[in-house]
């Protein structure tokens, strides 16, 4: 189904925002209530499914966070988020400089924490049911981690040198981060150590002599702007502004090596890219300029560019539950890739005397029929 996506005809997604798109998500419990978080600091919430049961249609808006609104962010939303656990409560931030949790139902900030600096990112656990925190990123070199339950955001993790892009939980440990930084590090932490982080991904394997005039231990030659696991959490894909995406093995540290070619990022902040899941290989959709292009995680292979967007694509996520990819971008639209269905046969030929190449692929089954075995 994924090496089948295609520009879906049939379905559009509500234009609401009046500036571009840089963040997505669906909640995890349904699958069918997605967030978006645009540059003017709206937010806007969307039904995915198809309540009118006719083959076109539009995924409606049900509620925003507009302008006018009281607790509206005053800039840029960088990151939305659902809580994972349920559809009462999504989380916001922002560059002024702010985290906003929301109650779903009032459409009402129930908490807010402020930072000295930008909010770049935030993430919350899909896992985990020992901790509530916040995991953020902000211009400063220090990560924040905000918790939920108390409402402090007193806990920093320290290391980095420059502004932090790009952070993501474990979706394997519930007390493993990965955070991705503009000083070119990939630093893995264990919260609950108050000694430092636990590594610092190298590119080279350690294989650069310490005497070497490149800086030890860099994840990439440039910015850190894009961090997302394997949703088994056994490997971690990265992507940086010297125009490379590289995927390691998150328990070793090792970079796996795999060669994804020139993959241009020329964003200034934090890329949302998104990995397929459920399906047998897994594939990234990394935005690249105003098309996305498809990877296979684990050969690198360049599978297809999906273009439809006028202009920079910010972010994509993925919805397993039908193998569905949308995408926001600067020219305000938010658009549904959707796997293209079997070609029609016309009626007057039985499907035995048709020619295989009519059916994708992806589609063919595996089973034998009664009628074959005899």
């Amino acid at each position: 189904r994924v090496l089948s996506l295609e520009l879906n005809k049939d379905r559009d997604v509500e234009r609401i925002h009046g500036s571009g798109i840089n963040s997505l998500d669906i909640e995890p419990v349904e699958g069918r209530y997605m967030l978006s978080g645009g540059s003017d600091g709206v937010i806007v919430l969307y039904d995915l499914e198809n309540l009118s049961r006719k083959p076109s249609y539009t995924c409606k808006a049900l509620c925003s966070v507009g302008r006018s609104h009281p607790d509206v962010h005053k800039f840029s939303v960088e990151t939305v988020q659902w809580y994972p656990h349920d559809t009462g409560m999504f989380t916001s931030s922002s560059f002024d400089k702010t985290l906003k949790i929301w109650d779903t139902n009032t459409l009402q900030s129930a908490d807010i924490f402020h930072f000295e600096g930008t909010v770049y990112s935030h993430h919350m656990s899909p896992v985990a049911t020992k901790h509530c925190l916040i995991a953020v990123g902000t211009k400063s070199p220090k990560v924040q981690l905000c918790d939920l339950k108390s409402g402090s955001s007193s806990h920093i993790l320290q290391g980095h040198r420059q502004e932090v892009l790009a952070v993501s939980w474990s979706p394997r440990h519930e007390y493993i981060l990965a955070t991705g930084s503009a000083d070119g590090k990939v630093k893995l932490w264990d919260v609950r150590r108050a000694s430092g982080c636990l590594s610092t991904l190298d590119q080279h394997n350690g294989e650069k002599s310490k005497a070497s005039s490149e800086a030890a231990n860099t994840a990439h030659n440039g910015r850190v702007n894009g961090l997302c696991y394997t949703n088994d959490g056994l490997h971690l894909l990265t992507i940086g502004t010297d125009d490379r995406m590289r995927l390691w093995n998150s328990s070793t540290g090792e970079n796996t090596l795999v060669n994804y070619g020139k993959v241009c990022n020329e964003s200034r902040k934090g890329l949302k890219f998104a990995i397929s899941c459920g399906c047998n290989a897994e594939f990234a959709f990394v935005p690249y300029g105003s098309t996305i292009a498809v990877y296979t995680v684990f050969t690198g292979e360049l599978i297809t560019m999906l273009r439809g967007h006028y202009s920079t694509v910010n972010c994509c996520v993925f919805q397993p539950h039908f193998q569905e990819l949308y995408s926001g971008s600067k020219d305000c639209n938010i658009l549904a890739w959707i796997p293209a269905p079997r070609e029609p046969v016309p009626d007057d030929i039985s499907e035995k005397s048709l020619p295989q190449q009519h059916l994708n692929p992806a589609y063919e089954d595996a089973w034998s029929s009664s009628d074959d075995d005899g």
